[in-house]
C-alpha cells in the first residue's frame, strides 16, 4: 500500500516544478539556511565526509556546492588494466546485461525501447541494439560526479526532455519505461571498442546536469535537443558553447576524455546509464542487481 501511494503521488505532482523549487533551494546560500540543510542531509543519509576533498560541511557555498563535492586525492583509484572498463560513479547497480533486438530491462516484467531512451533517432541507436548495458543508481549518500568508463571522443550530445519520476527500486519495478521517459542527457562517444554512451537520467528533484564542457544543461525546450562536436578526423565542426541556445562560432579542438575523467554531474542524484556495442566487452560476472559500487572499479572489459 505504502509503494502504491508514493507511486501514485509522482503521477500526480507537478514534477518539473517541484524539481525547480529544489533547484532554487539547493543553492540558496544563507548560513543559517544552507548550514542546517547540510548537517540535517548528512545526518540523515549517513554522509562520509571523510572521503571529501573538503570536509567541513559549513565551508559550502550552498547545498548544491556540497552535493557535488569532489572527492579527496586517490579515494577513487581507477583500474588501470588496459583492457578494463570502469564503474563511472558510486551506487549500486540497477540493472546490466544484453541489450536484447533494441529492449533494455529494467525490472521484472518492465523494459523500454532503446531508441526512445537514445532520443528517438533509430541510427543513433543501431549500433547497440544488441549490445551490452548497465543502470548504475546513485543514492543520495553517494559521490555525485560521473566519470567515463573507457577513454573516448565526444561525438554528439543530446538533450531529451521528459518526465521526472524517482528512479528508486520502487519506481523502477513499478513505472512502465521509466528510463526511456525520464528527462535525460545523452552522450555519445567514439572508442577503440565503437561507439560508447554515456546518458545521465534525471529524476525527482533533480535541479539539473551538467558537463564540463556544456557547464549546466537547463531545460528550455520540449523538444530534442542536439550538439555535434568536432572529432580528431573532422575537426572543422563547430561545437556550442555552455548556453544550450547559442553556437559558439570558433572551432576548437576535439573533445577527448581519458578513463575515469569526469565527464558529468547531478545536482541532486540519480542514475547513469552506459551502452556498449555488440561483441566488443563483457560485464564482471560477479556484479548482479543491486551489487554495491564505486567509481573508477573494474565493471567490465574488452572482449577479446
Amino acid at each position: 500500500m505504502k509503494n502504491t501511494l508514493f507511486i501514485f503521488f509522482q503521477y500526480i505532482i507537478p514534477q518539473k516544478l517541484l524539481s525547480r523549487f529544489a533547484g532554487c533551494v539547493a543553492e540558496y546560500s544563507a548560513p543559517w539556511f544552507k548550514n542546517r540543510l547540510i548537517h540535517w542531509f548528512i545526518k540523515r543519509y549517513n554522509v562520509d565526509m571523510s572521503i571529501a576533498e573538503n570536509s567541513s560541511p559549513s565551508s559550502y557555498k550552498h547545498f548544491n556546492d556540497f552535493f557535488i563535492r569532489p572527492l579527496a586525492e586517490g579515494q577513487r583509484p581507477i583500474d588501470d588494466a588496459q583492457d578494463s572498463i570502469v564503474c563511472p560513479a558510486d551506487g549500486c547497480i540497477s540493472q546490466l546485461g544484453k541489450i536484447k533486438d533494441g529492449r533494455v530491462f529494467q525490472a521484472k516484467e518492465q523494459d523500454y525501447s532503446l531508441q526512445e531512451l537514445i532520443g528517438g533517432s533509430e541510427a543513433l541507436a543501431i549500433p547497440f541494439k544488441n549490445g551490452q548495458f548497465a543502470t548504475v543508481y546513485l543514492s543520495p549518500k553517494d559521490y555525485h560526479r560521473v566519470h567515463m568508463p573507457i577513454a573516448g571522443t565526444l561525438r554528439q550530445m543530446l538533450h531529451v526532455p521528459g518526465d521526472l519520476f524517482s528512479v528508486n527500486e520502487t519506481t523502477a519495478n513499478s513505472v512502465p519505461r521509466l528510463f526511456g521517459r525520464n528527462e535525460r542527457v545523452v552522450c555519445l562517444f567514439d572508442t577503440e571498442l565503437g561507439s560508447m554512451a554515456v546518458i545521465l537520467v534525471g529524476a525527482m528533484i533533480v535541479a539539473s546536469i551538467e558537463t564540463p564542457w556544456a557547464g549546466l544543461i537547463t531545460p528550455l525546450k520540449k523538444q530534442v535537443r542536439s550538439w555535434s562536436y568536432p572529432s580528431i578526423n573532422n575537426p572543422s565542426i563547430k561545437s556550442p558553447s555552455g548556453k544550450i541556445d547559442s553556437i559558439d562560432t570558433t572551432p576548437f579542438s576535439p573533445i577527448q576524455l581519458q578513463k575515469g575523467e569526469e565527464m558529468g554531474r547531478f545536482k541532486l542524484g540519480s542514475t547513469a546509464i552506459i551502452l556498449f556495442g555488440d561483441n566488443v566487452m563483457d560485464w564482471d560476472e560477479n556484479l548482479k542487481a543491486q551489487s554495491s559500487v564505486m567509481m573508477g572499479q573494474a565493471m567490465g572489459k574488452f572482449n577479446g
